[in-house]
Formats: C-alpha cells, structure tokens, sequence
C-alpha cells in the first residue's frame, strides 16, 4: 500500500469510529473501523461507470430471467432486448436478485457471491455493465434458511452461529410492525436444541442480527463485491427493518439510520461513482427520512407515488395527488428520488397512511379485486389485519385502458427524480393468474416470462399495446433527456386545480415547463390564473403542436401538455 492508500484509509477509518460508537462497544468499534475501511480499499480497482443515477436517466427494473429463450442464458437475451429496443436512452438496469435462492423470487438468498446458473454467469452481468448503469439488491436483512449461514447456526459452527436473532418463546414481541400476517418467530432444532428465531417476512427468510460487528463486516464486504463486478447503485433491501429492539416497533430505529450512514460514509470515500437507494415501504414521512442529512441514501423510492397515482386515475380524483406533492420537500443537494408506478413487488398501502382516509384505500382495494388482482395484508400490531399491499399487473389495474395507461407513464417521467419503468409495465403485461395458480403466491401475478419469439411478435404490431407502450416511452426517454427543465435538480412546484386534473411546473435558469395532466375519460378545463398561466399559445413538447390557451387550459380525456413556457416566464420577469 503506498503513502496516499494509506492516507485515505486513515480518513475514512476517522470518519467511521463516530458512526460505530454508536452501534458496538469501543473494543469492538475501533478495530471494526480499521478492517472496514481495508475492505473498502478495493473499490479502487472497479469500473467507473457514467452516472445515469446522478443525472436521473431511466432506470429499467426486470429479473434476469424475465425475457427466455431456449438454449441462451436468460441474461444474454435481455441484454439483446435492452439494446435493440432501449439501447443509450435506458440509463440504468436494476437487475432483481440473480442469486441462487430458495423462495420469494431471489429474495431468499442461499449464496450472495454467484449468479444463478439458471440465469447467466458473472460474465453476463459485466457484459451488461459494459452499455448500462446496474443495480443489485443487497438483500441485507435476512438470508436463506438454506443459507451456509443458518447450516452454521444449527450446527454450533462459526461464522453463522452467532449471525441471527434468537428469542424465548414468551419474548414479547406485540410493538413489531409487520408487512406479513404470518408468525414473526419460527422454531428450529439445532445442535445445541431448540431455538427461536427471527423472521420478518417468512420462516425460509430469517433476519440477520446486526448486533453482531461481523455481520456488518460480511455485508459490507459483499458490497464492495459487488461494486468489483459492476454494480453503480447498490439497493439496500427492507432496510426499514434491519435492527431489531423488544419493546419497539423495530422499523427504521436510530441503529437503523446509523448503519445506511456507515455503508454511504463507505462508499462516498471509497467509490464516489456508487449511489446507495433504500428500499423502505413505509409511511412517506418516515421514508424520506433516510436521506438523512444528505448523508444516508442518495437516492430513496417515491413509494407514495405508485398507489397515488393509481388511485387518480382509477376514480378520476387527483386531490389527494396534488395535496401530497405540493407539500413534497426538496431532497438535500446530491441526492433524489426514485420514482416509479409499478415494480416486481405489489403497489404498497402503508405509503398511504396518512394522505387517503382508510374508507377510500378500502375503495381502491375493492375495485383492484374487480379487475383481477389480490390484495396482501399484515399484522398491525393491535390484533388486526390492514391491507398492505395490492397485487397486480399494471396494466390490468388500469383496465387495459390505454390511453390512461400512457399518460400514467407520462407523468412519471414528468415528477423530479430518476424514473423507474418495471419491465411488466413497458410490455403492457396483463395478470398472470396462471402463475399465480402455479406457484400460490400472489406476487406471481406481476412476475411472469415472455418467451423472446413471443415479445418480439407483439412489438412488431404497431397497433399491440406492447408496441405502443414501447415507443410512447422511448419518446418520452429521448425527450426528457434534452428538457433542462425535468433535470433531477431542476425546481418542481404544483398549482392547485380541478380534482380531474393535475397540473406541475419545472423549472431552471434556462427553462420552465407546465405539465398539465387529465387524469379523467372526459375532457377537462383548467382556469389558467391559478395555474400562472398567461393567454397565448405555447408549443407543447409532446405532441410538437402550439397550444391555445384563453381563460381556461382545455385538456382533452387523459391528455398530457408539456407546455414550454419560458419565454412567457421571462417576459414576465422584464
């Protein structure tokens, strides 16, 4: 190691001792902070990728093996898909988990070094790293009941023996909150006899104890693996529920904050290319709250977003859409958001405490089961179930409603932040009640396969809802990325409108926009002086026609303006 590494791990081993004190004992904190920051020194030998996070280019979400073809590993056709039909206007691939696994679609990870063999190799991933920005899941809070690990834990061997949480049978555990309805601690016979374990989100996914400095140390050096193999962002999986105290809610406690600042203190000095992004399905308050001070996530999911604006367009109201974005705070400088309508997950409810009275969730629940999807519930901790989430297809949940279906997408790609289309969305997938069947599981309804020849056929339709979606957000794609104005730090504001619209400006230096948004199947009148609007015409990016306005902006059903209005803006301030 020359002087400067040496000098570098010397800052970074400074900055982390504050952080651990606050998690381990000193005798365990100084020499933890001494081996984390040689861990970090690796990163020095990784790729440098460009930085489609820091400049909020669109990031697609898609397991490895969505796309098949028989006789090609499944990561080799996605890639060629990407690149024949997104090719540079996709920024980013967040890559679910492509780990061996045992259950919940990779999220019960047995190995977190190999790719699944089902799905490709390391050198499919890096070819892929190669053309976009990846993201992997560091699926951190729990592994795989058939982890080596947990073989660890139930034999009495190191390191797994002491890597998970362990309870009596009487532990009070009535103040947890859960995403699931099913029994937070499961029995195992071990060795040593039988134990209690902890397991947030099922009896094969047991919770990782963190109170342990080598668990830290394990993920911290599995982070920086993946960073090695190409990994630009780094998704901290149900994040929200990493430290566990009795006596407490165990979601997003002080610890909690305390280790996403580690792993960010981490990475800013070791591999400044890399953004951290938390996963935290939760109320929207407590899930901007891991920004931090600009010192924990870079980026954080818009998880309110996804169930709102499902619910505008559903019922035709955006009240409750524009009540929630007007009061959006602006994250602190170098960090965003990440915003997203549908993923591999179903829509979350949680993100709605607060903002939809609970009458008008069970509304929206009902009317999703009339169209063919599920609904998940959890254990509220007062003897009760609530809905915690919906699961559906996208487009389905929007009734196969095309031109709804687009403008949902427009305005995703309108909000400040970095969108995320999941792949199911782009190909306009409909409920998959078969696999849903096959597997018993109703997340499967929104996790299917296309067969390559399959897709392919539909996109060569013009008319197919697949190849129209397709190239409505390739446009979009192109367009936004020339528009200062939808920058990731350019300025958002909302003007108050009729509940059957949804009006936004953006604006910079250089340029000022108003999006103007019917989320109705009638056409719509927007009084232009709420809305800062002058009488003119104004050239609407989207369609490339000028656009009258008089007393009232006329919007037609489920249309989208992108009204470029900045030589008004600044005439207005001569």
């Amino acid at each position: 190691m020359n002087e400067q590494d040496s000098g570098q791990q010397d800052v970074l081993f400074t900055a982390l001792i504050p952080l651990l004190n606050h998690l381990y004992r000193p005798q365990s904190a100084v020499p933890l902070a001494r081996r984390l920051a040689t861990i970090a020194s690796t990163a020095k030998n990784g790729p440098v990728r460009r930085d489609a996070a820091g400049n909020g280019r669109p990031l697609l979400i898609t397991y490895g093996d969505t796309l098949r073809n028989d006789g090609e590993a499944p990561l080799e056709v996605l890639h060629r898909f990407l690149m024949r039909h997104l090719g540079a206007d996709l920024g980013a691939v967040h890559l679910l988990p492509f780990f061996p696994s045992s259950s919940d679609d990779g999220f019960a990870v047995i190995d977190y070094r190999m790719v699944d063999h089902h799905i490709g190799s390391w050198e499919n991933v890096r070819s892929m790293a190669d053309d976009y920005e990846l993201m992997f899941d560091l699926v951190i809070n729990h592994c795989s009941r058939e982890s080596l690990w947990f073989a660890d834990f139930v034999s009495g061997r190191d390191p797994g023996r002491h890597f998970f949480i362990t309870l009596t049978e009487d532990s009070d555990t009535s103040a947890v909150i859960r995403p699931r309805s099913t029994p937070l601690i499961s029995t195992v016979h071990t060795y040593a006899g039988i134990r209690h374990v902890w397991n947030t989100f099922s009896d094969d996914q047991i919770d990782l104890d963190f109170s342990n400095p080598d668990v830290l140390e394990t993920f911290v050096d599995i982070l920086f693996f993946y960073i090695r193999q190409g990994a630009s962002l780094i998704r901290l999986d149900a994040v929200a529920f990493l430290w566990k105290r009795l006596g407490t809610s165990c979601m997003s406690l002080p610890e909690t904050h305390v280790v996403v600042k580690v792993l960010r203190t981490l990475v800013d000095h070791a591999a400044p290319h890399v953004r951290l992004i938390t996963e935290t399905n939760v109320p929207h308050e407590e899930n901007i709250s891991y920004f931090g001070q600009g010192d924990e996530a870079h980026i954080v999911y818009q998880f309110s977003l996804a169930p709102l604006l499902l619910y505008s367009y559903v019922f035709g109201d955006a009240s409750y859409l524009t009540t929630w974005a007007a009061r959006l705070t602006t994250p602190p400088p170098g960090t965003t958001y990440l915003n997203f309508i549908a993923s591999h997950d179903g829509i979350g409810l949680r993100p709605l405490e607060g903002l939809i009275p609970e009458e008008n969730v069970r509304r929206l629940v009902d009317r999703m089961h009339d169209r063919g999807g599920f609904v998940t519930m959890r254990d509220a901790g007062d003897g009760r179930q609530r809905p915690y989430e919906i699961n559906v297809a996208l487009f389905s949940a929007f009734e196969e409603s095309l031109p709804a279906y687009l403008a949902a997408h427009t305005l995703l790609f309108s909000f400040q932040g970095m969108p995320a289309l999941y792949i199911h969305s782009l190909l306009a997938t409909v409920n998959d009640l078969h696999l849903v069947e096959q597997t018993g599981r109703t997340r499967s309804i929104n996790r299917g396969y296309w067969e390559q020849e399959v897709v392919e056929a539909r996109l060569q339709d013009p008319d197919s809802p697949q190849s129209r979606m397709l190239a409505h957000c390739r446009n979009l794609m192109r367009l936004r990325e020339t528009q200062p104005a939808l920058a990731v730090w350019a300025d958002q504001a909302v003007s108050p409108c009729p509940p059957g619209a949804f009006v936004l400006r953006r604006t910079c230096p250089s340029q000022a926009l108003v999006i103007a948004a019917s989320m109705c199947p009638e056409a719509q009148d927007i009084p232009t002086h709420g809305i800062g609007l002058e009488e003119g015409e104004f050239p609407d990016l989207l369609s490339g026609r000028s656009v009258a306005v008089g007393e009232h902006l006329s919007l037609a059903p489920y249309e989208v303006l992108w009204l470029d209005v900045t030589a008004a803006t600044d005439a207005a301030a001569d």
